[in-house]
Order: C-alpha cells, then structure tokens, then sequence
C-alpha cells in the first residue's frame, strides 16, 4: 500500500511540474504578446500624431485662402450669404400617404383569392 501511495505522490508531482512548467511558458507568451500590442499602440498614436500635424499644416486658413484663390475659376466657391438659407418651413416633405389594409378583389390573385 505504502509503494502505492509513492508511486501515486511522485504522478501527482510530476503532473504538477507538467502543469507549472506549461503555466509559466503560456505566462512568458502572453506578457510577449502584451509587449507587442503595447508597441504597436506606441507606433499608431505616434501616426496618429503625425496625421494631426499633416491635417493641421494642410487645413491652415491661408493655405485654404491661397488653394480658392488658385481655383476660383474653376470652383467658383464665394462666401455664404444669408439670404443662402432657408426656413425649416419652407422645405417641403413628403406627405404620409395613406395605407389601405383589406381585401380588394379586384387586385387579388389567384392565389390570395384562392385562401380562406
């Protein structure tokens, strides 16, 4: 009995090793694999940044100003007037068109009339 329970403590050792040894290797791949992502967030907000600076620099008003002097000619862009906009009432929406739920014989197919 006593070799029994030797043999069964050294499985129970050796399955635990196993499970630590396996534990900490899945430990190292997920810290590694936490690393990575934390770099990549480092590159992309760093883009990010970049891309901010690019729309700032291209999107400055005297650029803009200079480009529509540039192009108006061919866009023809003025500045809004305020005769430009409208009233919510003057626009015109489509009414509710009425919805007729029933049976009409005459628009029925066979297949409807045919239904109890």
């Amino acid at each position: 009995m006593r070799g029994f329970l030797y043999v069964l403590a050294a499985l129970v050792v050796m399955g635990l090793a196993f499970w630590v040894y396996h534990e900490n290797y899945e430990t190292k791949r997920a810290l590694e694999q936490a690393q990575r992502l934390q770099r990549e967030i480092g590159q992309t907000r760093e883009r990010l940044g970049i891309l901010r600076a690019e729309w700032a620099y291209l999107n400055r008003p005297d650029r803009l100003r200079a480009l529509t002097e540039i192009n108006f000619d061919r866009l023809g862009l003025l500045p809004l007037r305020p005769d430009q906009f409208g009233r919510i009432d003057e626009v015109a929406f489509p009414g509710n068109p009425e919805i007729q739920i029933g049976f009409d014989p005459e628009t029925a197919t066979e297949d409807e009339e045919a239904r109890p």
